[in-house]
């Protein structure tokens, strides 16, 4: 079942999160002080291709001192606005009867696009 609601994510949205991401990160590993949250917009990017059927899972070292700082760095800059984005198409989502399983993916992509160091889809 999580087979078909990844290829009907990707069919109707899910690619353009991707895209969004990936390119963001691109866009941001061009300078050597972003690498590291263009890492992380990579990484979300690719997780949130296929969320059907994963989990978001913390990593043992999520509550190492640099993760809390690189955390709490990425949601003041960042991730707030990631937040919103994923509540709006949520909402959005949710209003129709055949939405609410992709507003339900972007309710999951909310804690790794809030805190993404230490923490995963799987």
């Amino acid at each position: 079942m999580s087979l078909i609601g990844n290829i009907i994510w990707i069919v109707f949205g899910g690619f353009f999160v991707f895209l969004g991401y990936v390119v963001g990160g691109l866009a941001i590993c061009l300078t050597l002080i972003g690498i590291p949250v263009g890492w992380a917009y990579i990484k979300i990017g690719v997780q949130s291709l296929t969320p059907f059927g994963k989990v978001t899972v913390s990593s043992p070292e999520a509550d190492s001192l640099l993760y809390w700082v690189m955390n709490i760095l990425w949601f003041a800059f960042i991730g707030w606005l990631m937040v919103v984005n994923h509540l709006f198409w949520a909402f959005i989502l949710a209003i129709t009867i055949i939405g609410i399983p992709f507003a339900k993916q972007h309710i999951k992509l909310i804690p790794i696009s809030a805190f993404p160091y230490g923490r995963s889809l799987r």
